[in-house]
């Protein structure tokens, strides 16, 4: 390819035969220490109570405004992230700022708009467009990028590879638990400990386990279930149970009438790693995402997860189901709060209702171990979120600190605003179908009459689309807020294990069926072990708000 014209005084300095190419502009210096966050971003984004900007926030007499992350002018990290984002497999780990996840939240003050959000004149959050099908459709550059963990890199190629040997398409996958991301520190597992787990596991995935070998657990999201399940029984007929000779018909109809709508295979062995892998509907899995009608899905993204393939749609989803985690936690949470707290809170959620958590199948200490372990991967899951909510701050002076965020030694403490508006606001955001629940719940308490209430809820609703009013808490938000807070603690508690209690039942049943017997009880045993390790304590699902 021959580059455009060049000035001949640059010409005669060129030797005979070599390429001329077009003079490049110059460009600005990158960010030191670009990451998954910009440390320099970070600097001017952690808002600390002991700060004069903080405490005018808190202030009842002050209002409370957002600000920007960082400046309207494009940084460096900033255009590498958005040239990265449309590629389907792209390296996200090295993305670039917290300004992704900036975004007119609860406050009563919209935020100054992004250059990718100014034309479209409304908030994302208020009307998110779920027919997006480019990452340059999202509602900013790097939107989201905080749902992209770091992870060894020789791991996550090798779990990437296990993606190829599915001729099935799969539009969106992640790894998700404990042989990700470890629960537990335990001594180094003998050659055949490792063996009878994973046969030929890579070196990755057994330094990555921590001498623990674990099944890998991954979520494969896919456009059309029976068509995935036609070409994935003619590949590997031996990952599914006797139900796969029924038809690829009867396995979508299991899988889409029964349960949280995901199919699992479990002890599969691909590569020679062990593997457990789920399909759902990406339809299935948006909504779940954004109205939480199970919890199921969205419950496990709660946690960290390492996504080895991205969807635009599923990331905009995700980013409304991670800030729904957030607001419902700090319902459940007091004025003041730490770190932990706050993730225990969080990754608790999902387990209120798992009818495992009735039985001796699952660890009882499972929410503190997968929290102790993770708390810088919890950390860049949920920081900038808490730094986009206008009623939550870090009140830790250790934020001054500008490598804060990667302090591992750390456990930073944070404030909420108990305003009635600003929390009537975060309870008006909440998952609708979930929020449907909450309501009902309070129609209860309060004695209101239904054709009060569904006057009340009628005008609640905003007839324009465009208007940042319909996202705005009313009386009956406020009301609710206003509860005793062991009262709304209870509620809010109560609406989760309804929302998660029938379909993880229906799941765990269903799982007979699609894993077979010998699997499922295989399953069982170990989960009985797991329990056991836990020592039958206390269930901490229940000792967090």
């Amino acid at each position: 390819m021959v580059g455009p014209p060049i000035p001949p005084t640059l010409g005669a300095l060129l030797a005979p035969g070599t390429r001329a190419v077009a003079p490049r502009r110059p460009v600005a210096p990158p960010m030191r220490g670009a990451g998954l966050y910009s440390r320099q971003a970070i600097r001017l984004q952690c808002r600390s109570h002991h700060g004069s900007l903080i405490t005018s926030r808190l202030s009842p007499s002050a209002g409370l405004h957002r600000r920007p992350f960082t400046s309207s002018t494009p940084t460096a990290a900033g255009l590498e992230g958005a040239k990265a984002a449309p590629k389907k497999e792209s390296d996200s780990d090295s993305t670039a700022s917290t300004a992704s996840t900036a975004g007119t939240l609860d406050g009563s003050h919209p935020q100054s708009p992004s250059p990718a959000t100014e034309s479209s004149g409304f908030d994302w959050e208020d009307q998110p467009n779920f027919q997006i099908k480019k990452f340059t459709e999202l509602p900013y550059t790097n939107f989201g990028v905080n749902q992209h963990m770091i992870i060894n890199q020789e791991l996550k190629e090798a779990l990437r590879q296990l993606l190829w040997r599915f001729r099935a398409p799969i539009r969106y996958a992640f790894a998700y638990g404990s042989g990700v991301f470890p629960q537990s520190t335990g001594s180094t597992a003998t050659e055949a400990e490792v063996k009878a787990v994973h046969p030929r596991a890579p070196l990755a995935v057994q330094r990555a386990q921590d001498g623990s070998p674990k099944m890998i657990d991954f979520i494969f999201g896919v456009s059309h279930t029976q068509h995935w399940h036609s070409l994935n029984l003619m590949q590997h007929r031996d990952h599914y149970s006797m139900l796969g000779s029924l038809g690829s018909a009867a396995v979508t109809a299991v899988q889409d009438k029964w349960g949280a709508g995901v199919y699992f295979n479990p002890y599969v062995t691909i590569d020679g790693i062990l593997i457990k892998y789920g399909v759902v509907n990406i339809n299935t899995l948006c909504r779940d995402l954004a109205e939480w009608d199970t919890l199921y899905v969205a419950g496990r993204l709660h946690k960290p997860v390492k996504i080895l393939r991205d969807d635009p749609r599923v990331r905009l989803a995700n980013q409304i189901n991670l800030l729904s985690a957030l607001r419902t936690a700090l319902l459940l949470l007091p004025p003041t709060f730490t770190e932990q707290e706050l993730y225990a809170t969080i990754a608790g959620i999902s387990y209120l209702g798992d009818p495992r958590m009735r039985f001796p199948t699952e660890n009882p200490k499972k929410v503190s171990n997968i929290v102790n372990h993770n708390m810088l991967n919890f950390r860049r899951l949920y920081a900038p979120l808490v730094e986009a909510l206008p009623n939550v701050v870090y009140d830790d002076p250790a934020c001054s600190d500008p490598d804060w965020i990667e302090n591992a030694g750390s456990v930073l403490k944070l404030q909420q605003d108990m305003n009635p508006i600003k929390r009537g606001n975060m309870v008006r955001r909440l998952p609708k179908a979930f929020r449907a629940k909450l309501y009902f719940e309070y129609q209860k308490k309060f004695q209101i009459p239904q054709l009060e209430f569904d006057k009340m809820m009628e005008e609640s609703k905003n007839e324009d689309a465009n208007s940042f009013k319909r996202q705005q808490g009313g009386g009956f938000e406020q009301r609710i807020a206003q509860d005793a807070p062991e009262s709304l603690r209870s509620h809010v508690r109560d609406v989760i294990k309804k929302t998660i209690n029938w379909p993880g039942t229906t799941q765990s049943i269903k799982s007979f069926f699609t894993a077979g017997v010998r699997r499922s009880v295989r399953y069982l045993s170990e989960k009985v072990s797991k329990y056991r390790e836990g020592g039958g304590a206390e269930r901490d699902d229940e000792k967090f708000p």
